[in-house]
Order: structure tokens, then sequence, then C-alpha cells
């Protein structure tokens, strides 16, 4: 995460705005995480693979603003970066 190997889906950039948040409050509240909240399997058909094992975050930004993050780990370029799909201010959504 600190050294940028992170990606936004528009997804979650459209509720990254939608809860005035912003990709370096996102990326805080994950660094700062205490917990994984959930590591389930996938089964959308959006999915890169089947049963992509996702990580559900929730933490608090420095400011304060508890933050919902999901995501899933792959392989760019032989390194392993963040996909965040989901990002949100836990508020905003009810979660």
């Amino acid at each position: 995460m600190l050294q940028g190997r992170v990606r936004f889906t528009e997804k979650a950039r459209d509720e990254m705005e939608a809860g005035e948040l912003d990709s370096a409050e996102v990326i805080e509240s994950i660094v700062n995480a205490q917990t994984i909240d959930k590591t389930p399997r996938s089964h959308g058909k959006y999915m890169r693979y089947s049963r992509e094992k996702l990580y559900v975050i929730k933490s608090f930004g420095y400011a304060g603003t508890l933050i919902y993050t999901k995501g899933a780990i792959a392989k760019e370029a032989g390194q392993e970066v963040f996909y965040i799909f989901v990002s949100a201010n836990v508020a905003t959504t009810g979660a």
C-alpha cells in the first residue's frame, strides 16, 4: 500500500466520492487497521478468478472516520497489488 501498489475500481471511486473520502484516507485506514474483518471467497461473475479471496477491512482514518473497504490481492508485473472494489464511509453506507 505504502509503495503505491493499490488500484481503485471505478465503483470504489464513486463510493469514495459519495462518502467524501479521498484515496489517502482509504489507504491510511487500511495501513492502520488492527484486524481484517472477514476473508470470504468471491463468487461474482466479474471476479478475475473463481473463489478469489476477498478482504473486508473496517478501520478508522486519522480524522476518526470509520471506513469500510473490500478488495483482493492480485499479481501485476510480478508484484502483489491490492485492488479495492468498495470503499466507503461507514456512516454513509449504514454498514
